[in-house]
């Protein structure tokens, strides 16, 4: 029996919309440790493509092992700053942030950021609906933004059950969402990516951007986790 509270949405890779009605939520699924869980399983065909590109890459010495581990390092260290960044200068910039919401790309583009995608849509989280982030078909992702993907972001096991039971997913982040609130799926394609604004926590009132940042996480931008309010 479907929930009216939940309501799930899955974007083809042919840009095709579809509502389901599937509000399954499987208790039964206990996974006490998410990272591990999500992490769990073979490389799947993209991450493999990957790793023999770069094998044929490094054996004809057009690049070299260390030029990809300083790259990787770059992304995971720059990158996700520039997301928070964003959310940040939406969060006490109301102008900006309907900028965002409009065209998130010209709007990331205003901050110096280029996004390889031809459009990416900033969905913003309140306190009735909850927005997430998946590809379903392999790993879509706005890297410019949030660096390379994590490992479990490309796994089959969230790919897979984050459409059809997200409530249960983002519990074993440790997010719990009341039942009232609707929860949205967006998935990903080549040529679309997506941005979760997170709700800015209560009793931040006066704070600069840059002290926004540091509540601002990637898992908070895909939608798996929320910002939590200072102590």
């Amino acid at each position: 029996m479907s929930n009216p509270h939940h309501d799930y949405y899955a974007r083809s890779h042919h840009d095709h919309e579809h509502g389901h009605d599937h509000a399954h939520d499987h208790d039964d699924h206990k996974h006490p440790n998410p990272a591990n869980e999500h992490d769990n399983g073979p490389p799947g065909e993209y991450e493999i493509m990957s790793r023999a590109m770069q094998e044929l890459l490094e054996a004809k010495g057009i690049i070299k092992a260390e030029q990809i581990t300083k790259r990787m390092e770059q992304f995971d260290e720059e990158f996700p700053y520039r997301g928070a960044q964003v959310v940040a200068r939406a969060w006490v910039d109301p102008a900006f942030k309907q900028r965002l919401l409009t065209d998130g790309r010209a709007a990331c583009a205003e901050m110096g950021t280029m996004l390889e995608a031809e459009r990416l849509i900033a969905v913003e989280n309140t306190p009735d609906v909850h927005n997430m982030i998946v590809c379903t078909l392999c790993s879509c992702y706005p890297r410019g933004l949030l660096g390379m993907p994590p490992t479990w972001y490309k796994s089959r096991n969230y790919r897979s059950r984050v459409v059809f039971e997200p409530r249960a997913v983002l519990r074993e982040f440790g997010t719990v969402l009341p039942e009232n609130v609707t929860v949205r799926v967006h998935d990903s394609n080549a040529d679309m990516r997506y941005l979760v604004v997170p709700m800015r926590p209560a009793r931040t009132e006066g704070w600069s951007e840059e002290r926004l940042v540091g509540l601002i996480s990637r898992d908070m931008l895909v939608g798996v986790t929320v910002p939590k309010a200072p102590e």
